[in-house]
């Protein structure tokens, strides 16, 4: 029976690559691709991620070839995006504390919950959360999506989170106990070496951050705790982790060898790889 996987995407922008390498992996066993964004607007690929010529700045070079460009650019202008699902329609948002009624309010949130999440976890094998600069600003810190994660690793189901992306996993934690999902894991991520100084930039706003809010590398190491690492295996040409549930990728060359390792885990129990 065929996989379906649920793929996250922002709304401020997605890195091609970092989208065409799961999918790719995916359509070629024949999976079933859903996406799914904060608030179901169209996703759309950030313009450096479709340009050969555009030149990295920490790594010096570009990192998207002709073939890659096009390739994303195929897939960033077809149909396959639109009408996405939406975070916003799907999962229910936690009352404040402040709420007239907020017990009841809770009560009515802990319902909705539950058969939110459980629905989604019927209907999917595993979740993808894409990188690039845009989940800085909308999925990092999404309240919703940390609902997804929790629901996916309690149901022993895997999560591919790339770049960015990744610090949805360090961020996603049970309000009761506060730990990260991370704590004790091995992973990867965006290192301190692969920071912009400047030009961090998204979609759909005159902004330029400058360098990013936070290094996710520190974030990591932190939420890994001491007895999990993080990886930023800077010097080598890609780096995945596997470290069941999560498979995580550092960066833009990682999108594929991530998806395919996702196969891996689902179709052949891989649990461990790449420490």
């Amino acid at each position: 029976m065929s996989k379906r996987i649920l793929v996250v995407l922002s709304e401020y922008g997605y890195w091609g690559e970092e989208l065409v390498g799961p999918v790719e992996a995916f359509d070629a066993r024949g999976y079933r691709t859903t996406f799914i964004t904060p608030n179901g607007k169209r996703a759309h690929a950030l313009p450096p991620s479709l340009d050969s010529e555009y030149i990295d700045p920490p790594l010096g070079r570009s990192v998207t070839s002709r073939d890659m460009a096009r390739r994303a650019r195929a897939l960033d202008d077809s149909s396959r995006l639109d009408n996405p699902l939406s975070l916003a329609e799907l999962i229910p948002e936690r009352p404040y504390y402040s709420a007239l009624n907020h017990l009841r309010d809770l009560e009515e949130y802990n319902r909705r919950i539950n058969s939110a999440t459980s629905e989604l976890l019927s209907d999917f094998d595993a979740l993808v959360i894409v990188g690039g600069s845009g989940p800085i600003v909308d999925l990092a810190n999404n309240e919703r999506l940390h609902e997804l994660v929790l629901a996916f690793v309690a149901a022993d189901k895997p999560i591919l989170a790339e770049c960015y992306g990744v610090a949805v996993l360090a961020f996603a934690r049970d309000l009761e106990s506060r730990q990260s999902l991370l704590w004790g894991k091995h992973v990867t991520g965006h290192p301190k070496e692969y920071d912009y100084k400047d030009g961090t930039g998204f979609l759909g706003v005159d902004f330029n951050m400058g360098p990013p809010p936070y290094p996710l590398e520190y974030i990591l190491r932190d939420a890994t705790g001491p007895e999990g690492r993080f990886h930023g295996n800077v010097g080598k040409e890609t780096s995945v982790i596997v470290d069941f549930p999560f498979v995580t990728a550092r960066s833009t060359p990682d999108s594929l060898p991530s998806g395919e390792l996702l196969v891996e885990v689902l179709e052949n129990g891989l649990r461990r790889h790449g420490w």
